[in-house]
């Protein structure tokens, strides 16, 4: 009888691989927990002590052998490895640092323990004092373009979902933890997505939203109806400045009287509403097409810059969006640009770009943001709350999606004239605040 179902071992053993591919191909998470967590576990512990060689991990030390007689020999003692853990993409795994190890050690092996690993990317993820973890991926979290997910009742304040990470957790923007963000990107990369999902994810939330577009208001006019002030003329952005300046000094004196550092420490009875000003195309705030506009260009770079240096604590908070950010428009954008601590860096046109992106943030991150392909628009790196870099992608957030949440939630959007409540008939220069005086009481 056993010879004659000796038929059937060749199918079986041509099922089984094939069996396997189908289940990797159509359902990779569950692979990932199941043959595929097996084989990777035996990969990483059975070739750690050469892999670990190979990037320059071990460490090396004299022990004394005393087989064949007593001598000194050099030997390479790899890190301990522990806590192999599974993730939707891939593994996680701890390695316990050397005497004199630092995790910038790891972040320069990263690549070379991709390889070895047979994975599509390895990231460093810190686990505290003597211990880095590694976080592998099978496969790039951000090959598919997801659609934002419906707005519901769940939203956190201030928080908005932007899309995914590489190490496939949620790319989540907080402005409370980061309160400027840049974005840069060239024409189709990605820009106008990340301020659709802005839109879209504050509008149901008790925030105020305004606006500077002086691309003639063609970004930013689809949202107006949630939007509590848009300026789209250079005369209506100083105008709009100057507002943000006005509720600046009442909230620091609101704060000053309350014995308070911040507003997030006022009760919810008397705290000021959050504002959210969205930049659009900043590189038109800066140009002068003739020296009559040069007493406006400096009077809004300097009301901006001052947002953004005091505005943090006071609930103002700023996305700035442009194709480029340079010394090249005048040294007010430079030192805008040092005070915005969140970058967002999509597909750009040349290095020097990239570089003003994130070169004085994380340096290291420059050539991936220079390897983010055309065909993959909403691609970005980006520096976030933790100081590292990510490469990250953006759900798709359409226009007509944020549209229809400006409208929905049209009801949302606070009175202007009411956020600048008390002001003087006329609006106070911002060249005769005394901001060193302020700065210091609020310190």
């Amino acid at each position: 009888m056993f010879p004659e179902i000796l038929w059937a071992v060749p199918p079986a053993a041509a099922a089984v691989p094939l069996s396997a591919a189908a289940w990797h191909h159509w359902s990779p998470t569950t692979w990932s927990y199941g043959p595929g967590l097996v084989g990777s576990a035996l990969r990483v512990h059975l070739t750690w002590e050469h892999v670990a060689q190979g990037c320059g991990l071990s460490h090396t030390r004299r022990k004394t052998k005393v087989k064949g007689g007593v001598r000194r020999v050099t030997v390479e003692k790899k890190p301990r490895l522990s806590r192999f853990r599974p993730t939707p993409y891939g593994f996680r795994v701890r390695a316990r640092l050397h005497d004199g190890q630092t995790p910038d050690d790891y972040a320069e092996a990263l690549t070379r323990l991709a390889h070895a690993w047979r994975v599509d990317s390895v990231r460093l993820r810190t686990s505290g004092p003597g211990w880095v973890e590694l976080a592998a991926s099978r496969r790039d979290p951000l090959g598919t373009v997801t659609s934002a997910s419906p707005l519901g009742g769940g939203w956190e304040l201030l928080k908005v979902r932007m899309g995914v990470l590489e190490t496939g957790d949620p790319w989540v923007i907080d402005f409370r933890a980061v309160p400027h963000w840049l974005i840069m990107g060239a024409t189709q990369s990605g820009k106008s997505t990340d301020i659709n999902a802005l839109v879209y994810q504050l509008a149901p939330q008790p925030v105020a939203l305004a606006g500077l577009d002086l691309k003639g208001g063609v970004e930013l006019t689809p949202y107006t109806r949630r939007m509590s002030k848009l300026a789209t003329t250079r005369a209506e952005c100083v105008g709009l400045l100057d507002d943000l300046m006005t509720m600046l000094t009442d909230r620091m004196s609101l704060c000053r009287e309350a014995g308070v550092r911040n507003i997030w420490q006022l009760s919810e009875e008397v705290r000021p509403t959050p504002v959210v000003t969205v930049v659009d195309e900043v590189a038109e705030l800066y140009l002068m097409t003739d020296k009559s506009e040069k007493d406006e260009i400096a009077r809004t770079s300097t009301l901006l810059l001052r947002n953004a240096q005091l505005g943090r604590a006071f609930g103002l908070y700023l996305v700035v969006a442009g194709q480029r950010v340079g010394s090249d428009l005048g040294p007010g954008v430079t030192a805008l640009r040092a005070q915005i601590t969140g970058r967002i860096c999509h597909r750009v046109n040349d290095g020097e770009t990239a570089k003003m992106a994130l070169g004085d943030l994380a340096p290291d991150s420059l050539s991936a943001a220079l390897k983010i392909p055309a065909e993959m628009p909403g691609v970005a790196v980006t520096v976030g709350a933790d100081g590292r870099w990510y490469r990250a992608r953006a759900d798709l957030t359409t226009e007509e999606m944020a549209e229809e949440a400006a409208a929905e939630y049209s009801h949302m959007a606070p009175d202007w004239d009411s956020l600048v409540s008390g002001r003087a008939e006329e609006t106070v220069p911002a060249d005769t605040v005394d901001w060193n005086r302020l700065e210091e009481e609020m310190a």
